[in-house]
């Protein structure tokens, strides 16, 4: 049965021990040699499959082939034998932490893949480039890769259950740090105490305001996870040698909780499984259909389903008001609510516009369906009609949707809502969704089926038919691979895709 750990901030003078502390817990679950469920380990290979998708998409973008280039910069650090960088040869191999940072960068840039909203928000398949890569470099097998993606998924999952950092600007990938550096200690079968520092550490350098998604978002919302992802493999590294970090890293008098969350008489709850209670949470989280935030997806769905039904609305001459009535988090997240002019820019990023709901709403309704791509070129942005229509667009917090969204109860959790479009003839359309068609609870459930589909269609650009079957046949063989199979687990693009790319200068 799960056990609920209590956290709340210490006096100095209280000496909480490391026994008592959430980082001591998360280490001893991520060392607990628990079984991983078969239906648990086909999830994982969906994600890697997704992951993989959304990464091949991604391969000729700016950000990520700058980030491929820094890690190319790298050569293989002397203790292993180097992991691979999506898109290169098999051969081509760099450090394991700087794998993680290209490889997360690949995987983030579209923001296109899995994702967990609860108390706070996340996409735990950031945990994937880094896990993968310390398996590779260290010549793991495709057993341990699956057990230690379990825990990094559990880790994450329980921490988003109950730890809100949105609410204090700390930007959600300081629950990744920790997810991934007990993953990879899973992987590497480290000991508790191992795993203890390196959790520790890991937190300790990924907290970071949420600036990188307010306002102008910048590149940096790809690089974000990535830079988790390279701390966790480095606090590993450090905790291996015997290095310790700053403890009690959560609970202290100035630590985390005090200063940077709920402040010195906060507590929270925390759900973590018991001692050989299997880890199970990645179950809880799903992916996208669509390449936009995820509180977009049901809307996606919806403004696609009404647009077809009444092809009126896609002209803004119709329209005197669309007021989306949703949860308080997408109300100031990704609404109007967030302040952000930029929302309604049409010379706005990529980045800014994957989080405006009125942008998505707009385009998805005029154009039926959602492009990763196509629907966020600049000429659609600044199409006539389309700024017209968006501009018409407002969200409004509901609470009834809000108290949805926290629901701890699977069957009721929801991130849609319920939209009023007023027409100039006086008239009022009325609609709602509570979860996307993708979802486990939606019209269209995701299976194995539909990841490979949508691998397929975000890598055949790309990749060649051949390479396609041959990832996928190793990603669906994941538990049987060999550690040489493990090492050959990447997309490796076709010939002259990558010397297109960019090939910035920098530093290195």
């Amino acid at each position: 049965m799960t056990v609920i750990h209590h956290l709340r901030v210490h006096r100095s003078d209280e000496h909480l021990a490391r026994e008592g502390q959430l980082a001591w817990h998360i280490a001893e679950v991520a060392a607990d040699p628990v079984e991983v469920e078969p239906e648990v380990v086909d999830m994982i290979i969906n994600r890697i499959i997704d992951n993989a998708a959304v990464a091949a998409a991604s391969l000729t973008r700016a950000p990520v082939s700058a980030a491929r280039q820094q890690a190319l910069d790298h050569a293989v650090s002397v203790g292993g034998s180097g992991a691979t960088v999506f898109g290169c040869a098999l051969d081509r191999k760099t450090s394991p932490e700087w794998a993680a940072w290209a490889n997360g960068v690949a995987v983030r840039e579209l923001d296109y893949h899995d994702t967990f909203l609860a108390a706070d928000y996340s996409h735990p398949g950031d945990n994937i480039p880094p896990i993968l890569a310390v398996a590779q470099h260290v010549g793991s097998d495709g057993e341990a890769l699956v057990r230690g993606l379990a825990t990094g998924y559990e880790i994450q999952i329980d921490l988003v259950r109950a730890i809100c950092l949105h609410k204090h600007k700390i930007d959600h990938v300081a629950h990744l740090g920790p997810s991934a550096a007990a993953g990879i200690g899973t992987l590497l079968g480290l000991p508790v105490e191992t795993i203890y520092q390196a959790v520790g550490q890991a937190l300790h350098t990924t907290t970071a305001t949420r600036q990188s998604r307010k306002g102008e978002i910048s590149t940096w919302k790809a690089h974000a996870p990535a830079f988790a992802g390279k701390m966790a493999v480095e606090a590993v590294d450090r905790a291996m040698r015997g290095e310790t970090s700053p403890s009690p890293i959560y609970e202290g008098e100035d630590g985390v909780i005090a200063w940077m969350l709920d402040g010195p008489d906060a507590s929270y709850d925390v759900p973590l499984p018991a001692a050989g209670e299997p880890k199970r949470g990645i179950l809880d989280s799903y992916t996208k259909e669509h390449s936009a935030e995820y509180q977009a997806q049901a809307w996606i769905d919806l403004a696609r389903r009404l647009g077809e039904e009444r092809p009126a609305l896609r002209d803004p001459a119709n329209i005197e008001s669309i007021v989306l009535h949703t949860s308080h988090h997408t109300h100031y997240v990704i609404g109007s609510g967030a302040n952000d002019p930029q929302k309604y820019d049409p010379t706005a990023s990529r980045e800014t516009l994957d989080h405006s709901i009125p942008y998505i709403f707009a385009v998805a309704l005029q154009d039926g369906g959602w492009h990763h791509v196509d629907s966020y070129t600049p000429e659609r942005a600044g199409r006539e009609d389309t700024v017209a229509l968006w501009h018409k667009v407002a969200t409004a917090e509901d609470e009834e949707w809000t108290r949805r969204y926290h629901s701890d109860d699977p069957n009721e959790k929801a991130f849609g809502g319920r939209v009023e479009i007023r027409l100039t003839d006086g008239s009022l359309i009325e609609d709602q969704i509570a979860v996307a068609d993708a979802h486990p609870l939606g019209a269209r459930p995701f299976a194995r089926e539909d990841y490979i589909r949508k691998f397929r269609m975000l890598a055949e650009p790309v990749l060649t038919a051949d390479e396609i079957e041959r990832f996928l046949d190793l990603a669906q063989r994941l538990p049987e691979l060999t550690p040489e199979e493990v090492q050959q687990l990447t997309i490796v693009a076709d010939f002259g895709v990558l010397a297109a790319a960019p090939a910035p200068k920098g530093l290195f």
